[in-house]
């Protein structure tokens, strides 16, 4: 059977599976929470070259789900099978400096506010508060990915399911 997918999307695969990889390698180490299934990924692009065929990639695989200020929100027609379970949600981020790492991935915890306790006070999380929701962040410095937890999650906003 022939692969449905282009060189450029197969790549562009690849990359998703490779930074829910290292996200997840990172969540186990710091947190107990090796079971979180990942919600959402996202791709920090490092010119506007890559942005733009990143984008165009992306949407060759999903629709617009959003644009935001930072990049479109896309949903995928057919969800990006990974380590931690399936991403159907994926962000290309514009070009920042202050992002000079690969991507990061979003996890779902059982019981954010009892896994806030537990992390807040711990060295490498931080919570950051957004008007729709808020989201706890692990960022190591060094690491080439983030990780962040976040409530509710971007499928919870954007597609009404848990």
């Amino acid at each position: 059977m022939q692969n449905p997918f282009n060189k450029s999307q197969l790549e562009f695969i690849d990359l998703i599976t490779e930074i829910v990889k290292n996200a997840k390698a990172l969540k186990d180490k710091y947190t107990e929470e090796t079971d979180a299934p990942v919600n959402y990924v996202c791709i920090f692009c490092q010119s506007e070259k890559e942005f733009d065929f990143l984008q165009k990639t992306a949407l060759s695989l999903g629709d617009i789900l959003d644009q935001t200020y930072s990049g479109p929100l896309i949903l995928l027609h057919t969800p990006i099978k990974t380590v931690s379970g399936n991403v159907r949600i994926i962000k290309i981020r514009k070009p920042d400096p202050q992002r000079p790492c690969r991507g990061d991935a979003d996890f779902t915890v059982k019981n954010f506010e009892e896994f806030k306790k537990q992390v807040l006070d711990k060295k490498y999380f931080s919570l950051i508060k957004r008007p729709k929701f808020e989201m706890i962040e692990l960022y190591v410095p060094g690491e080439n990915v983030r990780v962040y937890f976040s409530n509710p999650t971007l499928e919870e906003i954007y597609l009404g399911e848990a």
